[in-house]
């Protein structure tokens, strides 16, 4: 990029970042660019800008349309034989909230209706109901796409201790863990507004950037940053189908970059506020693999090209609405659970022990227990039920033998 100004080249490598296409390291003037270990190669040594272009290969168990397939061969020349594209306002300004759709109306249609809570809920239930898996899942895939070296594990334990010791990953993550904390706490009351994709980008670059006064703030270069974040959240927010909202923030936030640094991770926590809003299904953009996600974002920057962008989201948006749909199956089962039985779960087994085993009475285990009606009310009953339907069968649930159980079977039950 000879003769380009410092910020046009910083930006440059912001977009190649966000892209997935580089990775970074350090702060201030210790920063450093290097290409991330792509599958089936040795890990590349630090390059300079040309050289860092995503490896036009993309995961093969992808659905990918064959439009993708086309820009992925277009992709696929090297950088030099590519015509570069500056910001092009008009993908934005020949957006028509709900005429104009990027992702096609049925899929998204479909996908709303798919990934949608039942029945009517206040703006935010979906998210805090499954906001502790979603919190490891977003926090963790969304600084992995950023090169973050950390774990799944390793992520979670760090959630849970909270300790840093300067560790630059470690503070990207807890970064995003506050920030997705403030969404779901902010945007049911607030909604989409700027202010709150503001907020998410303070939070998300607290520490990591070497201008503090930029947390949160549109670049200033120029008019055009600042009036398009304006057309982009004034847009998503009129857009009535959550999904084609969330693509649509996604992809625009990433593409005009409007914060100094960090605008791929803004982008993908900001796509959530339509959903959360909604009460669909969150997106964490789980198993994507870097390289797609580089080619998919290079793919719109170079070409305006929305095919492998709406491909991976519509992925990546399944795999995320079925993980939530069994969060939310499993806390509904829980929830569902008697209370009663989970009170006297212990006593129950203890019970049942000294009337199969010991050969005691119903009365007289509930007396060895010193538990009566009054102490424990509801228990007889219970009681008299579970040994009604006990079997060698069923026995381990009350730790039981499955031959003793089998001969006090045999004995016609006494109780």
């Amino acid at each position: 990029m000879t003769g380009a100004s410092p910020a046009t080249v910083k930006r440059a490598l912001e977009r190649l970042v966000a892209a997935g296409a580089l990775l970074r390291s350090g702060l201030a003037r210790a920063t450093r660019y290097t290409l991330p270990e792509r599958r089936g190669y040795a890990t590349a040594a630090p390059t300079v800008l040309v050289a860092a272009e995503p490896e036009p290969i993309v995961s093969p168990e992808l659905p990918w349309s064959a439009k993708s397939v086309a820009a992925r061969q277009r992709l696929a020349q090297s950088a030099g034989n590519r015509e570069p594209l500056a910001y092009q306002r008009s993908l934005v300004d020949r957006y028509v909230p709900n005429q104009t759709h990027w992702l096609p109306a049925k899929l998204a249609a479909e996908l709303a209706e798919s990934g949608s809570m039942k029945g009517r809920q206040p703006a935010g239930t979906c998210a805090r109901r499954v906001l502790a898996q979603w919190l490891i899942d977003l926090a963790w895939s969304s600084s992995r796409l950023e090169g973050n070296r950390h774990s799944l594990l390793a992520a979670a334990d760090l959630f849970k201790t909270g300790l840093v010791h300067g560790d630059v990953d470690a503070i990207m993550l807890l970064n995003h863990q506050r920030a997705i904390e403030f969404m779901v706490d902010a945007v049911p009351v607030h909604g989409l507004t700027e202010s709150v994709v503001c907020n998410v980008h303070a939070l998300l670059l607290e520490q990591l950037l070497a201008d503090p006064h930029a947390l949160g703030v549109v670049r200033k270069n120029g008019d055009l940053p600042a009036q398009m974040f304006t057309a982009i959240i004034d847009k998503a927010r009129q857009v009535k189908n959550p999904v084609e909202a969330a693509f649509f923030l996604w992809v625009n936030l990433a593409y005009l970059q409007p914060f100094e640094d960090g605008n791929g991770r803004a982008s993908r926590l900001a796509a959530n506020i339509p959903l959360v809003l909604r009460n669909c299904a969150p997106l964490s953009f789980n198993d994507i693999d870097p390289n797609d996600h580089a080619l998919a974002m290079t793919g719109v920057a170079e070409q305006l090209d929305l095919s492998m962008a709406t491909d991976l989201f519509t992925w990546t948006y399944r795999r995320s609405m079925k993980k939530y749909a069994m969060v939310l199956q499993s806390l509904e089962s829980m929830t569902a659970l008697d209370p009663l039985r989970l009170r006297y779960r212990e006593s129950l087994a203890d019970a049942i022990q000294l009337v199969v085993r010991e050969r005691q009475s119903l009365r007289e285990a509930l007396s060895a227990l010193s538990l009566d009606e009054t102490s424990a009310p509801g228990l007889r009953d219970m009681l008299a039920k579970e040994l009604a339907a006990l079997g060698s069968h069923n026995c381990a649930r009350y730790r039981l033998d499955m031959a003793a159980t089998g001969t006090w079977v045999a004995a016609g039950r006494p109780s």
